[in-house]
């Protein structure tokens, strides 16, 4: 292996999420290197990465200690993958890592959803793919800066080779909890995620949208289906939050002023938190409207029911660049019919 390719752990997909963890990863001395789009990676290999968190912790990593990649380089032999993708590109990810990679290669699929590592497994069936999840929210501030706005720890299936990672996510920042059975962790994550197209159709910093009652009504409805599909399939979410996951809608419903008594724990997001969701709009991407509230409407269907709110806004999304128009949350209330 050449000097170029030694790396430790290879981010695929060298967006918020994979900046943050990769980054975090090379202040603690790992080496990393990153694959992306030309425009995040080049503000990478001119600035380094600077990540900044809510608990005022700040990291500078200088261009000079991280690799950066337009594509996956030949020759490369890292011990882990951070798949970090957005789900519409999963599996042409994976097959471009497959054909790079050694057999047996452990790729963490750090995305949103639930079946994100099934579709890399599929598309890649030589690595050995994991799912996990992300529990906090990741904003870009500019080129090479990333800040964590909200708190939590990272979850994946539990796996021999990430128990040798364990000591170093810790010793990074970004703490990584091991599970037999992922998939109530993934979907309770995604109940909470269910906030995403709310708060990118907002246009608001996600603090000011989940003071808004309006928006929380919405969110409430949404959750109310997912759980509603989540018990047909015999699922039982994991509590992610203050409460259990079934008592989160009434929560959300409550008048704003006992919300902001109840849900303090909730409401712990600095003032340049967003969704991911919301930079997607902003710069014209395509949104993961379908691996999360699509999840939603799918597993409802598989179980005979339907779930019109959550198919509604994926219609929403999926319309929204040719609009490009901020919904206020008496607009959206009244759209979903609530």
């Amino acid at each position: 292996m050449n000097e170029e390719s030694a790396v430790d752990v290879l981010v695929m997909g060298a967006g918020a999420v994979g900046c943050y963890i990769g980054g975090s990863l090379a202040a603690a001395g790992v080496r990393v290197g990153f694959v992306g789009r030309p425009r995040v990676i080049g503000a990478l290999d001119s600035r380094g990465l600077t990540l900044t968190n809510i608990e005022g912790i700040r990291h500078h990593v200088p261009p000079g200690l991280i690799r950066v990649y337009e594509q996956v380089p030949s020759g490369v032999r890292p011990a882990l993958v951070l798949l970090t993708v957005k789900s519409g590109a999963t599996a042409e990810a994976a097959a471009e890592l497959a054909a790079q990679l050694p057999r047996g290669t452990a790729v963490l699929s750090l995305q949103n959803g639930i079946s994100n590592a099934e579709v890399a497994a599929e598309a890649a069936p030589r690595l050995n793919v994991l799912p996990a999840m992300v529990p906090y929210n990741i904003a870009e501030l500019g080129p090479g800066a990333f800040h964590r706005g909200t708190v939590g720890r990272l979850a994946a299936k539990d796996d021999p080779v990430l128990r040798r990672w364990v000591a170093v996510f810790e010793r990074a920042g970004v703490p990584i909890d091991l599970h037999a059975d992922l998939v109530p962790v993934q979907w309770g994550k995604l109940l909470m995620n269910l906030n995403n197209p709310v708060n990118a159709l907002s246009g608001l910093p996600l603090r000011d949208e989940l003071l808004e009652r309006g928006y929380r009504r919405c969110l409430a409805a949404l959750m109310d289906e997912a759980l509603d599909a989540l018990g047909k399939a015999g699922i039982q979410p994991a509590q992610l939050a203050a409460v259990p996951a079934h008592k989160l809608p009434g929560i959300l419903r409550l008048p704003t002023p006992l919300f902001r008594f109840v849900a303090a724990r909730m409401l712990r997001i600095d003032a340049k938190a967003r969704s991911s969701m919301a930079d997607d709009l902003a710069l014209g991407r395509r949104t993961e409207i379908d691996a999360l509230c699509g999840e939603v409407v799918r597993l409802a269907r598989k179980h005979g029911g339907e779930a019109p709110l959550n198919a509604r806004m994926v219609e929403l999304l999926e319309a929204w660049p040719q609009r490009k128009e901020r919904w206020p949350a008496a607009r959206l209330v009244a759209e979903l019919g609530l």
